[in-house]
């Protein structure tokens, strides 16, 4: 579990009166990160965008590692269905 400083910690009230000022505290490296806190548990976190990018691509690669290895594990007639099937999705 990932644990904050106090310093860290900000209520969503008071984040909203000075959101500016917290985000560049964050951009400058003031902060590494701040734990938005609503109903006393943290919500969610602010970071820099560069830290964002870097973890999404890394979850992007592992998630294509995985597919990976699961169509690695499949046989031949399974992957074979997969390539024939079409996935509709509404947005």
């Amino acid at each position: 579990m990932i644990t904050y400083a106090k310093s860290e910690m900000i209520g969503i009230t008071e984040l909203g009166k000075s959101l500016g000022s917290y985000l560049d505290k964050v951009t400058s490296n003031v902060f590494t990160k701040i734990a938005i806190i609503r109903r006393n548990k943290p919500e969610a976190v602010i970071i820099p965008i560069e830290e964002y990018e870097m973890l999404q691509s890394l979850y992007d690669r592992f998630e294509q590692k995985e597919i990976e290895t699961l169509l690695g594990s499949m046989s031949e007639e399974d992957k074979q269905v997969v390539k024939t099937k079409t996935i509709s999705i509404d947005i």
